[in-house]
């Protein structure tokens, strides 16, 4: 395994950071290497958000589910998708210009979140932890006010970042579902897909639950959660404002 794929491959979510500052050339080289990635007919249509005010990000902690690690975080980073830069200059330039509609946003949410994994694979490498804060899609009214985002921009991840504790070092990664599982060969089998449940068996053996009591608890705490609810409300009227609906 090379040492490209070995990062991969040991990289995992990070909470607990040490008391440290990323040093200001490692936060360029960072954003730098998130710059580098794909991105639609090299558009970039994203922008990132470097989140410095202590006091913004205290605020955060709490919009985001209330997770004060957040607020502890040396970095956090807010990628957005952005069409904005391009309807502008579209419309300075050109007589007719359609307004950006829902492929639009998809293929910018797109941009970003590959943006954002190219800045987490960087930080590894660099000896830094992360975390990905989904919960930056909830709350959106109250996000994008906060952000000071305008119209055609909208916020698709969070991520925090820092030096691991020893402890969050030793801690072993989850392991993650087999190839075989995951990987449909020239279209969707539905049978595949059926096979869930064994699918589930490494962490259902880790829990030391029963499997169906295993779905249970995890519908519960991912699925029919409240956070869960928020964020596909909050979502829906992302999309609304986006698309003018």
């Amino acid at each position: 395994m090379n040492e490209v794929l070995r990062q991969l491959h040991e990289r995992k979510s990070v909470r607990v950071y040490e008391d440290r500052p990323v040093e200001p050339e490692v936060k360029r080289a960072i954003l730098e290497a998130a710059i580098q990635a794909p991105t639609a007919g090299n558009m970039a249509l994203y922008t990132i958000l470097d989140i410095t005010d202590p006091e913004k990000k205290g605020l955060l902690a709490k919009s985001c589910d209330d997770q004060p690690f957040i607020a502890k975080a040396p970095m956090v980073l807010v990628f957005c998708a952005d069409y904005r830069r391009w309807y502008d200059v579209f419309c300075k330039y050109v007589d007719d210009v359609r307004k950006p509609d829902m492929g639009d946003l998809f293929l910018a949410e797109a941009d970003a979140l590959i943006a954002a994994q190219n800045a987490v694979v960087a930080a590894h490498s660099l000896g830094l932890g992360s975390c990905y804060i989904g919960d930056i899609t909830e709350n959106y009214e109250y996000h994008k006010q906060l952000l000071n985002l305008p119209k055609y921009v909208v916020p698709a991840a969070m991520l925090c970042f820092g030096y691991p504790t020893e402890q969050q070092l030793r801690r072993p990664k989850p392991p993650r579902h087999p190839v075989e599982a995951l990987v449909h060969e020239n279209g969707y089998c539905l049978e595949k897909s059926a096979r869930m449940p064994q699918m589930l068996g490494i962490q259902q053996e880790k829990s030391g639950e029963e499997l169906e009591d295993y779905i249970r608890r995890f519908c519960r705490r991912k699925w029919n959660s409240d956070f869960s609810v928020e964020m596909s409300r909050s979502c829906t009227e992302m999309v609304g404002d986006w698309c003018e609906r």
